[in-house]
């Protein structure tokens, strides 16, 4: 896979991560990154932006990177942690990004995806988490549902969010939690929303009826570890 940016490209460089190549703008005047892809021994060729726009159109900044495709942890890895975070079905990558970076930052070390109808880790999240889809370990699962199933098997209460719910600030987020981050358009999905222990809103007092999916989801991931402080 191709990841891009100089904040991505310096948090891979600083690990053991395998770059395969590396494209750089022609005119590329980052010094730090050059001098570690020489360290490292990376092949690097130097292009015309339009021939990296060719290989990526997000904002690159004139350096792209072919790296492994990313490493999904097991379900088991993911429930080493008391607080995970499920992603059910969302399909905007920089929100899938942004609330990777919130669970990073918050402390939270688990997040579970779908495989079908959502955003995979790519370019773009990459990018947008600033690096930190290597500091949580992120599941990718066949079926939402049946891995809800399973959590709440091993002793986890499932919190989704829907805008008629409980106050998400009145509702206890003691013991092992999932919270489930409901799609952009459509909310949680009709069988997740059904398989939820507790249903969490965030009173709206303005014009607006919700909150990006990201912004709410940092709001209530915050929330729910003040109480396991």
């Amino acid at each position: 896979m191709y990841v891009y940016g100089k904040n991505v490209a310096k948090e891979l460089l600083d690990k053991d991560e395998k770059i395969k190549k590396a494209f750089l703008y022609k005119n590329f005047s980052d010094q730090e990154i050059i001098d570690k892809l020489k360290v490292k021994n990376v092949k690097t060729l130097y292009l015309d932006k339009y021939e990296l726009d060719k290989i990526e159109k997000g904002n690159h900044q004139g350096i792209i990177l072919e790296i492994n495709d990313y490493n999904y942890a097991s379900l088991d890895e993911i429930m080493k942690n008391d607080v995970i975070v499920m992603l059910d079905h969302l399909e905007d990558p920089h929100n899938v990004g942004a609330i990777i970076r919130t669970c990073e930052a918050a402390g939270v070390k688990s997040l579970i995806i779908p495989k079908d109808r959502g955003v995979k880790i790519n370019a773009t999240v990459m990018k947008v988490s600033v690096g930190t889809t290597e500091k949580v370990k992120i599941a990718m699962v066949n079926n939402l549902v049946n891995t809800l199933k399973e959590l709440q098997k091993n002793g986890y209460w499932v919190i989704g969010t829907t805008m008629n719910g409980t106050d998400y600030r009145h509702i206890d987020y003691h013991g092992k939690i999932v919270l489930v981050i409901g799609n952009e358009g459509h909310g949680l999905s009709r069988l997740v929303k059904e398989n939820c222990d507790f249903l969490a809103t965030i009173p709206m007092r303005g014009k607006v009826n919700s909150l990006n999916a990201s912004v709410a989801a940092a709001l209530i991931i915050y929330e729910v570890v003040r109480h396991e402080l």
